[in-house]
């Protein structure tokens, strides 16, 4: 029964990871531009890649189920959408992912462009804000998801970026590490925050009015702690030994270990996004 209240809400799951990948890996392309010394193929491919998860993530919006107000986003979901907060979030992930495009024709003939780069991570951070208010269920708890949403956006597509990097080392081998360092230190700052809030959800019962770590032990206990162990300790001691590698030039290593990081932390924004959906948790 819980696991099919969570595949109910998989339009939504859906949406979270597609969103998430759209607007991290941009950040990431943004810090690779402006602080870093990564190369104009692999920022361009980035941005690209920004640019198709964006454009995914619009669809993936003008397909989820239609909602009225007053109404759960399905059967025994605790979620009451707003749906007058559809159409400026379907603007604003389609105005991310053609400004995502024009960023990337930038990028290609070595330009640097900071205002179109600010316009494109806006909007893109308007369509997190707006499905906070859209499916928060009021200013005082849609606060709380904004700030899961957006470091679940920083984690899913930063590790995406991270790994595309590796690769970019493994036929540019006499790159500089600093870049990979850098995305991969920041990587593992991002996993380190999931893991305080995780603490500072479970403690508050914010979102879920849930008594302190009630969740542990509760019906949904079993996608809980699969949150905590696979989504967020596994990959903070994958991001370690990611930078690790790194500092060490052991590129092929921090590679791999990237590959597993991608797959774990996508696992863990999946199982996060589900139990919001389907649960009103914030893990």
């Amino acid at each position: 029964m819980v696991g099919q209240q969570i595949g109910q809400n998989l339009a939504y799951v859906n949406w979270v990871v597609l969103t998430g990948l759209a607007v991290g890996t941009f950040a990431a392309v943004l810090v690779g531009r402006f602080r870093t010394g990564a190369t104009r193929g692999y920022l361009a491919f980035s941005s690209l890649c920004a640019a198709g998860f964006g454009f995914l993530a619009w669809l993936a919006d003008t397909a989820l189920p239609a909602s009225t107000g007053g109404a759960p986003i399905t059967a025994g979901s605790p979620i009451t959408p707003d749906p007058g907060f559809d159409p400026p979030r379907q603007l604003a992930l389609a105005a991310f992912a053609l400004l995502a495009l024009a960023y990337t024709v930038v990028l290609a003939r070595g330009g640097r462009a900071p205002v179109l780069a600010g316009l494109t991570i806006a909007a893109g951070g308007g369509a997190i804000l707006l499905g906070s208010l859209g499916w928060g269920g009021g200013i005082p708890s849609a606060i709380p998801l904004l700030v899961q949403l957006s470091v679940l956006a920083l984690a899913t597509g930063g590790v995406f970026a991270t790994m595309i990097l590796g690769h970019w080392y493994l036929v540019t081998p006499k790159l500089p590490e600093a870049p990979l360092v850098l995305l991969a230190r920041l990587l593992f700052a991002v996993v380190a925050l999931q893991v305080a809030l995780f603490v500072a959800w479970m403690a508050t019962g914010v979102g879920s009015g849930t008594r302190p770590f009630e969740p542990l032990v509760g019906p949904w206990a079993f996608f809980v702690w699969l949150r905590l162990l696979v989504g967020l300790v596994f990959p903070l001691v994958v991001s370690w030994a990611a930078i690790q590698t790194a500092r060490t030039r052991s590129m092929e290593s921090a590679t791999g270990l990237l590959y597993i990081d991608v797959g774990a932390i996508a696992a863990g924004t999946i199982v996060a996004a589900g139990l919001y959906f389907g649960a009103g948790l914030l893990v």
